[in-house]
């Protein structure tokens, strides 16, 4: 009798500690990066809609910035990184549980309003004296990728804006402030009625991995987890690729 009560109680504690899978109900605050944007919301609505009862609410900005609001405490559930630099700094300070997880990668392209007025090929030409060149800032996953890429083709970029997250990049160039950009494929892919993408030989060097992970302070880490399971999932896999990354 001592063994089937004590082997009751473990089930018991098993029970109350693994809630059943779906059954996960609230609010979770995503924190994501910029490019994540459209995949995202779209991917938030349908979770909501799959799972009754669950709310996801986003913050979007440039990997650097929605890491080090993280550190400094802001309320965060989920962190989606267009980079492993930004999350390593939430790693070390503790703020992750768990493992981080590569789920997509990504690349730049040169982006050009359409139809290339300024007959813009290579990144050779970005850094044409007639040229104006938007990137994003170096710290942020979008700048530091612009950085190698300049690196490898032995060029320097003169840009005339330097934008803190990929978003604020391309708006540049939507508004027509700027005759380039160098923005990741996706965003491009996103705005293609817009803006035509040109490919160039040194992307390669610079592919940007996004790992997505829980975070040790998540109010909600059920929910939470059910998130990163639906962005990794079939569903989450086939919006994401859609989108235009490379799902791993």
């Amino acid at each position: 009798m001592r063994k089937i009560a004590i082997a009751a109680a473990v089930l018991l504690v098993s029970a109350c500690s693994s809630p059943a899978p779906g059954t996960a109900k609230g609010e979770i605050n995503v924190f994501a990066a910029a490019s994540l944007n459209k995949t995202f919301t779209q991917l938030g609505k349908d979770f909501e809609a799959a799972h009754g009862g669950t709310s996801v609410k986003f913050n979007f900005a440039g990997s650097s910035a929605l890491a080090q609001q993280i550190n400094n405490g802001a309320p965060a559930d989920v962190f989606a990184s267009a980079a492993p630099a930004n999350m390593k700094q939430v790693e070390d300070k503790g703020h992750v549980s768990g493992k981080a997880v590569n789920f997509v990668t990504n690349t730049l392209r040169i982006a050009v309003p359409k139809g290339n007025p300024k007959n813009i090929h290579t990144l050779a030409d970005v850094v044409k004296p007639d040229v104006k060149l938007a990137l994003c800032a170096e710290q942020v996953p979008c700048g530091a990728a612009a950085k190698t890429v300049f690196g490898a083709a032995k060029l320097t970029p003169k840009p005339v804006t330097l934008e803190q997250d990929v978003s604020a990049t391309r708006t540049k160039l939507e508004l027509g402030e700027v005759d380039a950009a160098l923005i990741y494929r996706t965003d491009v892919q996103a705005d293609a009625d817009k803006l035509d993408g040109i490919d160039f030989p040194e992307m390669q060097s610079a592919v940007n991995d996004y790992p997505i992970a829980v975070l040790s302070g998540a109010k909600n880490a059920e929910l939470a987890r059910a998130w990163v399971d639906y962005v990794r999932g079939e569903h989450g896999k086939e919006l994401l690729a859609k989108a235009g990354f490379t799902v791993v």
